[in-house]
């Protein structure tokens, strides 16, 4: 009797437990920027994913095939014209409603490394001319290795803290002072 169950056992796994699933069968995956495909070939130029495993060649955004283009920098209606980031006071973590609006930045950077920006930091009246300078920097390298994690080199940016010297508005009260507390992106050539 035991013979028999062990028969039947095994001829029940061999029905179910080996079948192979062709690998590579099935669509492909992300071509240039993150895509998800259900078996196929990985991401060629960026972080495609398939049941195959990762893709490489990137962090999700091809050289220059990208979700973004620098022709969109003058778009008004593009999530890269917001361009300035803006912090609470004596603060200089970025808050999350402005994360899609580096992480669009991030992209373009990474897609584009031809392209660089300087990080400009701000900070309002109020303090020291010396710890402003401080805290605007501060918010400068906050966007900095902020950017620098989604894939943005470097080489691509650097930081100018201008303390309480260029506000970008006048008034000695809270609704002058949150304007000023801020990090400007602006682009080289423009």
């Amino acid at each position: 009797m035991k013979a028999l169950v062990f028969s039947v056992l095994i001829a029940a796994l061999s029905v179910t437990g080996c079948q192979q699933v062709p690998p590579n069968a099935g669509g492909a995956g992300g071509t240039a920027g993150g895509g998800y495909g259900t078996g196929g070939t990985g991401g060629s130029a960026g972080g495609g994913y398939d049941t195959g495993g990762y893709g490489t060649g990137g962090n999700g955004y091809g050289t220059g095939t990208g979700q973004y283009t620098p022709a969109e920098l003058r778009n008004p209606s593009s999530i890269l014209a917001q361009r300035v980031i803006y912090f609470d006071l004596d603060r200089s973590d970025i808050k999350p409603e402005y994360m899609n609006i580096l992480n669009a930045h991030a992209s373009l950077l990474t897609a584009y490394p031809n392209l660089r920006v300087r990080l400009e930091g701000h900070a309002d009246e109020r303090g020291s001319r010396g710890y402003n300078v401080a805290l605007s920097e501060r918010r400068g390298y906050s966007v900095l290795d902020y950017m620098q994690v989604k894939g943005t080199r470097s080489n691509q940016m650097e930081v100018i803290g201008y303390g309480e010297e260029v506000p970008a508005v006048f008034g000695h009260n809270e609704a002058a002072w949150s304007k000023n507390r801020r990090v400007e992106i602006k682009y080289a050539g423009e």
